[in-house]
């Protein structure tokens, strides 16, 4: 039953999150964490993730922005290793603070409760008609890549911030989506090289139908969303990743994801 759901999921989020440049990560890994430990959950999640990437780099990465590429992607990278480290390296932090709510307990820590008013101080750039016209020149976007790439080491959740800077980074939609999908195949093998102690530990062999099917069908959303990037605007793309962001940076705000 885990296969049909999972696998419906990826296919379905992969078409949605294409557009926005984030999200099949921030989605798929609660519901894996459903069906497997948390430290399995986060495995499965980052492998369906990474080879979705990889397959959208061959659709789109010739689009990225050579320029953006280098300015805000090698300080992504940097600052993953820095934060993976950190992750692998230090003991957990003490949760900011805990609430029960539906029956369940919910904890909010620290690194992921100071991403959530990021990213909703990012959002109202794209629904605020004023700030929805300014522009991050490239002088900041060595910044926004070490931020990005720092809580994607840390946390997990480095794709709502990339996209949050590269959204006002005056790209067409075709560059936007390409330099997204290169920045995040690079981060993404940057942590998961970190993680690679702990994710060995995990039952990823006993789970390679799964594994193979949750890629399958992300890929299969990914060619979709591909096909259907010619007849949406800019504008579609900018009100998503908004829209996205909040919903993000709630349920972070929450301690949901």
């Amino acid at each position: 039953m885990e296969i049909i759901i999972i696998s419906i999921a990826a296919f379905l989020v992969a078409i949605l999150t294409f557009f926005s440049g984030f999200g099949l990560g921030t989605i798929l890994t609660p519901l894996f964490m459903l069906f497997f430990p948390v430290e399995l959950a986060i495995a499965l999640t980052g492998v369906v993730h990474f080879f979705n990437n990889i397959y959208k780099v061959s659709l789109v990465g010739r689009n990225a922005d050579k320029d953006v590429l280098i300015r805000f992607g090698i300080p992504a990278v940097i600052a993953a290793i820095m934060g993976s480290w950190i992750l692998v390296n230090i003991p957990s932090t003490e949760p900011l603070f805990s609430y029960n709510a539906f029956g369940s307990h919910f904890e909010v820590y620290p690194t992921k409760f100071l991403i959530s008013i990021l990213l909703i101080i990012f959002a109202s750039f794209d629904l605020i008609p004023y700030l929805s016209n300014l522009k991050f020149g490239k002088s900041k976007l060595p910044i926004g890549g070490a931020l990005s790439g720092f809580f994607g080491g840390l946390s997990g959740n480095q794709g709502a911030l990339r996209s949050a800077f590269l959204i006002k980074a005056g790209l067409s939609k075709e560059a936007f989506i390409g330099t997204a999908v290169v920045v995040s195949t690079f981060v993404d093998f940057t942590r998961l090289s970190v993680y690679a102690t702990r994710f060995i530990k995990s039952e990823l062999t006993d789970n390679l139908g799964l594994l193979f099917c949750a890629t399958l069908s992300g890929i299969a959303g990914s060619y979709f969303g591909n096909r259907l990037l010619k007849k949406v605007t800019l504008r579609f793309i900018q009100v998503v990743v908004a829209i996205l962001l909040i919903i993000v940076s709630l349920a972070l705000g929450a301690g949901l994801i």
